[in-house]
């Protein structure tokens, strides 16, 4: 269905936003930008400079808070246990990783991995209590080229950040990597509500309350028009399933969370 510009791609140009397409073309979008393939990782870091201070904020006004509700899910299907070591990548200010650490004590540690220095510094404020500043640790570092040793992770998640990652299955194979033989993966991401009437409401709150409340309260129009248009981008939840069976993750499912506005895809490494 489509409204003006601002319509759900089909497969074939969603298929454009993996790693082959990119490699050929040396181009990669962002948002409906195309780039060259070297400079995304600059666009992305610029993007997150400048929506760090006010990225929290924000993401509980513009989800109603129930952005929160979606993250408590998603950290219950991993079933974490005590002493689990898990990395977050694309991490950010820690919402996911405080959820994880008060589930893998005692003996536990969680890794905050993100490219986005500012990122990470904008969520160390809410480290606060000793539990939670023992637990946690931050790491600068790129996801498509993750600094661990192979096998080292009971559990690997990434929420609403893979699809600022330039080679996307790159990022996942790296994940797969850094876990142990039958350690989890979680992915918590953005997708294409399944009612029709509500998919409407969902796109013209995108397109145009959005980027407004981004620009009065936030002082960047353009971060809230670019968080929409890679949503209408990223794989469907069948075709990320098959990206991640393909990869070598087993027993992929996916759960839909609040019709299909968001979608958790949990996978075993084999």
């Amino acid at each position: 269905m489509t409204y003006g510009r601002y319509r759900w791609f089909d497969e074939q140009k969603r298929r454009q936003q993996l790693d082959e397409h990119i490699k050929r073309s040396r181009t990669a979008s962002f948002g409906f930008q195309q780039v060259p393939e070297e400079e995304k990782v600059q666009w992305v870091c610029r993007h997150f400079n400048t929506v760090a201070r006010r990225y929290d904020f924000m993401n509980t006004l513009l989800s109603f808070g129930i952005h929160h509700a979606w993250k408590r899910a998603a950290i219950r299907m991993m079933h974490l246990r005590p002493g689990d070591r898990v990395l977050d990548v694309c991490g950010g200010t820690g919402d996911l990783a405080r959820l994880a650490a008060r589930r893998i004590q005692p003996g536990g540690r969680v890794i905050i991995y993100d490219i986005n220095h500012a990122m990470m510094q904008a969520g160390k404020p809410r480290l606060d209590n000793d539990m939670l500043r023992r637990t946690i640790g931050h790491v600068q570092g790129d996801a498509e080229r993750i600094a661990f040793p192979n096998n080292c992770f009971e559990a690997a998640m990434v929420g609403f950040g893979i699809r600022n990652v330039t080679h996307m299955k790159r990022g996942f194979t790296e994940m797969h990597r850094v876990l142990k033989p039958g350690g989890r993966f979680m992915c918590l991401e953005f997708s294409k509500p399944t009612a029709p009437l509500f998919r409407w409401l969902y796109d013209m709150y995108s397109f145009y309350v959005m980027p407004f409340l981004g620009e009065l309260l936030a002082g960047s129009r353009q971060a809230y028009t670019h968080l929409p248009e890679t949503i209408r981008l990223f794989p469907l939840p069948d075709e990320l399933a098959s990206i991640l069976a393909e990869i070598g993750f087993a027993n992929v499912r996916y759960r839909r969370l609040t019709n299909g506005i968001a979608v958790v895809h949990t996978g075993i490494k084999q």
